[in-house]
């Protein structure tokens, strides 16, 4: 009120004193006296108004009330005086709160309007960022589909080519080396889509029953070859105990080996690479330790970020994508798993990883020797395919048609739906992507047209069809994902059409490649044995040939089993060595 009072006395001041005057009063000491002037004149009016009234009374005494309200005029000066200056205050008070606010309110609009103008800058780098990522995703999902096509012809033919028994021992064990290092160059297409889906928590894991033994021969005989190949040495230490089968995700446990052996190799020009597992309540330790160049401290973090490129003075530039260790490490991390690292520049480095892989007490499968198929039980079964890619629609007929099937073929979409009217197939193999239309188109003709009520199996190159393969469930019976494992495709035409298959009969006898007459001191002790089963196992080569020289020196008389044995093995018959061991362990 005070405020808005002193502001009224300058509005009068303004008004009734001249312009110049009001300026120079416009000052904390001119305020004052001008309010105080202000109520002076205002005290001396009403006090004159007072007297005057009073005086025309005639008995008033005038004099006695001149005197006592030229008392009161001075009083109330005083007061007046001592009053006015909280009012200059608090007009000063007032009015530099305002401008403060004022000030304030300015600065508050100037950073809306640049929050504003920022929030539009980051809108557009975001949609930069999105419409790059999105174009990332979509050159590599092109990538991965052209990749994978010509991969399914490669591994496809590999996989007949291994499996034909006319093919030398050591012809096989190459085609084995090419089938895998192609499914590792299937696993490497993946993991530039798995980095995405890791980190927008889209990742699916499985449960499979992996026969650990087997699984870790595979990556012994084919990181034992590329390190030959470069001159190291390679050595695998197994644990103790192994259980047949361990629950685990085998494709993801296969990327981690594999990216972590791969990169210790290629990292390594002198002395060795060696992989070490322990396994104990059943927690498995995986230990790669190399001789190559080392990582420093300072870098240890920087090796599991992506594209990141470890390069030291003098160092030679190695050929990578900089994304083995990072997939490596979400890998593990998505599978309740830890990595660890230690390392001297120089001496090498050592990969831990730390993994749950629960024993199997009752396997849903036992693991046994694959036998080759030669046929089935029942009438003739006919098998559309369809797929644009010629060699595919070769290898499916090369594939089928020597077990007895009939194959149709069919190069689209249309020619697909026309071959099923005039035919009556009992299972249809449809490749998603075909010119014009699709897969999914196909199957929906066929099945809500009702031109065949035969099972349908999709198959497709690109990883990132779940959604659509959500969507048309109703459509297909199977999905299967190039490049296309031969057994995987049997099985699931085996399932959908309920078939028994016919197994090569030719199986060899227990003692099968024995030397005949063998005494008893010609057999190597049993623990002996054992121990050359669980280097099998494992695809050791290296040390199964060592342990033989072991078993030549120490029994003189083995030499025609061990010779026998060493035959095999340099051949690369593991199955066969296997079996003669075996049939040792039981010889009488």
């Amino acid at each position: 009120m005070s405020a808005r009072f002193s502001e009224q006395v300058l509005l009068f001041m303004s008004w009734a004193f001249p312009k110049r005057l009001v300026v120079h009063l416009n000052t904390r000491l001119g305020q004052y006296l001008g309010l105080l002037l202000l109520f002076t004149l205002t005290i001396a009016a009403i006090l004159a108004l007072g007297y005057v009234q009073m005086s025309l009374t005639p008995e008033a005494p005038t004099a006695i009330i001149a005197d006592t309200l030229w008392k009161v005029f001075f009083i109330l000066i005083i007061v007046a005086a001592i009053v006015a200056w909280p009012f200059v205050l608090a007009h000063e008070t007032s009015r530099a709160a305002q401008q403060e606010t004022q000030r304030q309110t300015n600065m508050l609009m100037r950073e809306i309007d640049a929050h504003q103008k920022t929030d539009k800058a980051l809108q557009k780098a975001k949609e930069a960022a999105e419409a790059a990522s999105m174009a990332k995703s979509k050159y590599v999902v092109g990538i991965s589909h052209e990749l994978r096509t010509p991969l399914n012809a490669i591994l496809g033919y590999a996989q007949l080519l291994e499996a034909d028994p006319a093919m030398p021992g050591h012809r096989k064990h190459a085609l084995s080396v090419i089938r895998r290092s192609g499914d590792h160059l299937s696993g490497l297409i993946d993991g530039l889509l798995d980095i995405s889906m890791i980190e927008a928590g889209r990742l699916q894991l499985y449960r499979d029953e992996v026969p650990i033994n087997d699984f870790l021969g595979q990556l012994v005989d084919m990181f034992s070859m590329q390190a030959k190949a470069k001159g190291l040495d390679f050595s695998f230490e197994p644990p103790e105990s192994l259980p047949d089968l361990v629950y685990t995700d085998e494709k993801r446990l296969r990327q981690i080996l594999i990216n972590l052996l791969s990169n210790a190799i290629r990292c390594t020009e002198q002395g060795g690479v060696t992989m070490s597992m322990r396994y104990r309540n059943q927690l498995a330790t995986f230990e790669i330790e190399d001789t190559g160049i080392g990582i420093a401290a300072e870098d240890i973090e920087r090796v599991f970020r992506a594209f990141e490129r470890i390069e030291a003075p003098g160092m030679v530039k190695r050929p990578g994508t900089g994304l083995g260790l990072t997939i490596t490490k979400l890998l593990t991390e998505s599978m309740g798993g830890e990595i660890t690292v230690r390392s001297t520049p120089g001496v090498g480095s050592v990969f831990r990883v730390k993994l749950m892989l629960g024993s199997v007490p009752r396997p849903a499968r036992s693991v046994v020797p694959a036998r080759r198929i030669t046929g089935y039980e029942g009438d003739r079964i006919t098998v559309l395919v369809a797929d644009d890619d010629q060699n595919h629609l070769d290898l499916v007929r090369d594939l089928l048609t020597p077990l007895d099937f009939i194959v149709i073929a069919a190069e689209d979409g249309p020619a697909c739906i026309e071959a099923a009217t005039h035919s009556t197939p009992d299972i249809v193999l449809l490749d998603i992507s075909m010119p014009g239309m699709t897969g999914w188109d196909v199957a929906r003709t066929l099945r809500e047209e009702g031109i065949s009520r035969a099972p349908i199996a999709m198959i497709s190159a690109n990883a990132r069809e779940e959604r659509q393969r959500e969507v048309s469930a109703p459509f297909h019976d199977a999905y299967l994902m190039k490049p296309i494992q031969l057994g995987t495709m049997l099985d699931t035409i085996k399932t959908l059409l309920n078939l028994r298959w016919i197994h090569d009969q030719q199986a060899e006898p227990p003692n099968a490649g024995l030397p005949p007459s063998l005494r008893p001191d010609e057999i190597p002790l049993r623990p002996q044995i054992g121990a050359l089963i669980q280097l099998g196992r494992i695809g050791h080569v290296r040390g199964i040939l060592s342990k033989l020289d072991e078993i030549e020196d120490a029994q003189p008389d083995t030499r025609r089993v061990v010779s026998h044995l060493r035959g095999l093995v340099r051949e690369f018959e593991l199955g066969q060595y296997d079996t003669v061991l075996k049939a040792l362990q039981h010889h009488e």
